[in-house]
């Protein structure tokens, strides 16, 4: 589903080679692919870090009921993008579909993958961010921005259900997050990454400031995913 946005500036194609010698950007006219996708002049650009609910993935609303969560967030992506034009993107990589993968970002600045993670459209990727966007989903998360109003599976998981084998997926259990993420994630005075969940002696008494870098999960295996251990009392 391609939903147009427009733009004033001229189109800048750049080839692959050029984009990785000199980290080239490309800017203009963006049509929404989806969530996390955009098209300028023919070349399918995948913001950086982030990962975006599917088209056709179902995430369920505070109320219980599915949505097509992935259409909402390309919905979404469109209508902020042309609050600002044109989108430029800086080169990070080619992905194995051979999409430009990129730091996007609109007229006025403002960081597209930032923004669709704070607003809930799209989760923090740890495994191509580093976490950089911990933070922003920190806040999406508290505020029940979006996908975190209810309950969904994260995007890469989704797809993994999707791509196995029929008895695989049918006997795979189903992980699903929500709003409702108490496990706090400190960083220790010796810089070491530690998460306390509820019931351990020091959860209770544990303080999560997120300028300093903690963070809240809503699994252990989101946080030992993020490159976190989990305390041993």
């Amino acid at each position: 589903m391609d939903l147009p946005v427009q733009a004033a500036a001229p189109v800048k194609v750049v080839t692959a080679a050029k984009a990785q010698q000199e980290g080239d950007t490309i800017s203009g006219r963006a049509s929404v692919i989806d969530g996390d996708t955009i098209e300028i002049a023919g070349t399918r650009v995948r913001f950086n870090g982030v990962d975006a609910p599917e088209s056709a993935q179902l995430c369920r609303d505070a109320k219980g009921k599915n949505y097509r969560c992935g259409q909402a967030a390309a919905k979404a992506l469109a209508a902020w993008l042309a609050k600002s034009r044109p989108v430029t993107c800086m080169f990070v990589e080619w992905d194995r579909y051979g999409r430009f993968v990129g730091d996007c970002y609109r007229a006025d600045g403002e960081g597209i993958s930032a923004w669709l993670v704070r607003a809930g459209h799209a989760m923090d990727w740890p495994r191509h961010s580093g976490g950089a966007y911990a933070n922003d989903q920190a806040e999406a998360r508290a505020a029940k921005q979006g996908i975190w109003q209810g309950e969904f599976q994260p995007p890469w998981e989704w797809r993994a259900a999707k791509q196995a084998p029929k008895s695989e997926a049918t006997s795979a259990p189903v992980r699903l997050l929500s709003g409702s993420c108490d496990i706090k994630g400190n960083i220790s005075k010796k810089g070491e990454r530690i998460y306390h969940v509820p019931g351990q002696r020091f959860y209770n008494e544990t303080v999560i400031t997120t300028s300093k870098g903690e963070r809240m999960f809503c699994s252990e295996d989101e946080a030992r995913a993020a490159g976190w251990r989990r305390a041993k009392r």
